[in-house]
């Protein structure tokens, strides 16, 4: 990417904008926010709090050209094995598709084996909630538990949450993810053996947090059930590798399998998105999968100029290699997408956290930037002072529902006030002299005016994005999700960088395995340096 045309003339032009103002932007361009603003479905998308021109975007626009953007979109689509590490597809894509589209793995139509996955889903989902699938006791199911970690965890939780107004009655879902024996404990405490159910989310049954925790929650519900043989009206597991589910006591016909070619942050769309099905319903669950291919066709189809995750991809980068932004704020102003920035966290930075190209060459760019964010309006009241008065460019993307589900009136009309302002602010600042004119008015003297006056002026030209969308719904979410993959699978293409595989990872999990065995058999520790030993030996004397 460094090497094209359009970044040296992407390099050239920043230095000639990078000290406009949005607010001189505006001014100029009365049309500003009709032009910079795309509409998809129930979704508005306003970029136009932006540091960006018309040049800006045709240079970004000719970026993504010249390094084969669209080409590497149907690469994707079409099953090749872009996962160039672990030389796998990335095919997420069909586990929501929609159409009657063949997708192909290696000559295989793969559409029909995640048909028949759906229809298991479907069958079960439709057991538990009618009742007819009864606990050891024969009282039905009233409580879900979904033991995994990572995009096992993740993405599930925060999709529940984000559909709680569409949950079953009397269906409650809990998650479980940390190894603390805390997170299992606490959930047990209010949970009765009889009518839970537990999903043991763990592809190769292997994961070591997953597999203690099962292992402790099946011990719980054996002090209270007795026979192990009961284990399989509790237990069901999402995974392939059917000896492990067998030897665990989960009966293989309770196995919801899904494949290599899904990448653990991307799983929710398949078998390991049963609690979300087992929470709102398999309908609202289809319905987040319809969200989702929704926004593939767009992304698969769309110019690069009407492109929703392209622009959102491609301002990303702006932002990280031109101006030096590290970070990302995901500022959702509804309160049941608490957990949207813990998910994007991993979606982002497990994808394009790398420092190395696909062909094992250093990058030569700045890559993934940090995520991160919390709910408006607490944001407001947390971090939003540094995003307006602090040293660091911090791009934001506000998301909010124009209406709620619940009692409408004030409390929305606040909630979505504080989010547009938000933007303005973030955008217009405050002059010195709008700051002493508001002074004035206060009636505060010439003195105090003079010490308060540095205080009281924000820099403004601070870039958002707004996502505004009619109702927080399953084929909203779903569109939201997806849009935010293909953004990251934008950026990661320019950056040249395989998005799908997550090697570092891999060295904590190797280190804490030797770790484990030392802590627990004693003995002469193996190599480690200094600090490490004496952290071993000091926890060895006090457990």
């Amino acid at each position: 990417m460094t090497h094209t045309q359009a970044w040296q003339e992407l390099k050239e032009h920043h230095r000639q904008i990078s000290t406009k103002h949005m607010r001189d932007l505006f001014s100029q361009d009365p049309q500003r926010f009709e032009r910079l603003s795309l509409s998809f479905e129930d979704l508005l998308f306003d970029y136009s709090k932006n540091r960006i021109t018309d040049h800006t975007l045709r240079l970004l626009y000719a970026l993504a050209g010249q390094c084969g953007l669209e080409d590497k979109i149907g690469r994707m689509f079409a099953g090749e094995r872009i996962n160039c590490t672990e030389q796998r597809p990335a095919l997420h894509v069909a586990l929501r598709n929609r159409s009657s589209r063949p997708i192909h793995v290696d000559g295989e139509d793969i559409m029909p084996r995640v048909h028949a996955v759906l229809d298991q889903m479907r069958a079960f989902v439709d057991k538990v909630h009618s009742g007819a699938w009864r606990g050891f006791t024969g009282e039905p199911i009233c409580d879900v538990v979904n033991i995994g970690i990572g995009g096992s965890d993740l993405g599930p939780r925060m999709a529940v949450q984000a559909l709680t107004p569409y949950h079953k009655p009397g269906m409650k879902v809990h998650f479980v993810s940390n190894i603390d024996p805390a997170d299992l404990a606490d959930t047990l405490a209010v949970l009765r053996p009889e009518t839970t159910l537990f999903l043991i989310a763990s592809k190769t049954f292997g994961t070591q947090e997953t597999l203690a925790n099962a292992h402790g929650a099946r011990d719980w519900f054996l002090q209270a059930a007795g026979e192990t043989e009961h284990v399989a009206r509790h237990f069901v597991a999402l995974s392939t590798n059917s000896e492990r589910v067998r030897d665990f006591g989960i009966d293989p016909a309770n196995m919801f399998p899904f494949w290599d070619w899904v990448g653990g942050r991307y799983s929710l769309w398949s078998a390991i998105g049963l609690s979300i099905a087992l929470a709102a319903g398999m309908d609202r669950f289809e319905e987040l999968l319809a969200g989702g291919h929704a926004m593939d066709e767009h992304f698969r189809n769309a110019p690069l100029d009407r492109n929703l995750p392209v622009i959102m991809g491609l301002l990303g980068i702006w932002y990280v290699n031109f101006f030096g932004a590290a970070t990302q704020a995901i500022v959702p102003y509804a309160q049941h997408l608490q957990r949207l920035p813990a998910y994007l966290q991993q979606a982002d930075m497990e994808s394009n956290g790398k420092a190395t190209t696909c062909d094992g060459r250093a990058v030569c760019c700045d890559t993934g930037p940090v995520v991160w964010g919390e709910p408006g309006t607490n944001g407001q009241h947390a971090f939003f002072q540094l995003l307006h008065q602090g040293t660091r460019l911090i791009p934001v993307d506000f998301l909010v529902p124009m209406h709620s589900h619940y009692a409408p009136g004030e409390h929305h009309h606040i909630l979505l006030a504080n989010c547009l302002a938000q933007c303005e602010a973030l955008m217009r600042g405050r002059t010195d002299a709008e700051a002493r004119i508001q002074m004035e008015a206060q009636g505060l003297d010439q003195a105090d005016i003079f010490r308060l006056v540095p205080h009281r002026v924000f820099p403004g030209n601070r870039p958002s994005n707004l996502l505004m969308f009619d109702k927080l719904t399953p084929r909203i979410l779903g569109i939201l999700i997806a849009l935010y993959e293909h953004k990251i699978y934008v950026q990661g293409t320019l950056w040249g960088i395989n998005s799908f595989d997550q090697w570092g990872v891999e060295l904590g999990k190797q280190l804490a395995g030797t770790i484990l065995t030392e802590l627990q058999e004693g003995g002469a520790l193996s190599e480690h340096d200094a600090s490490t030993a004496g952290l071993i030996r000091h926890a060895r004397r006090n457990l």
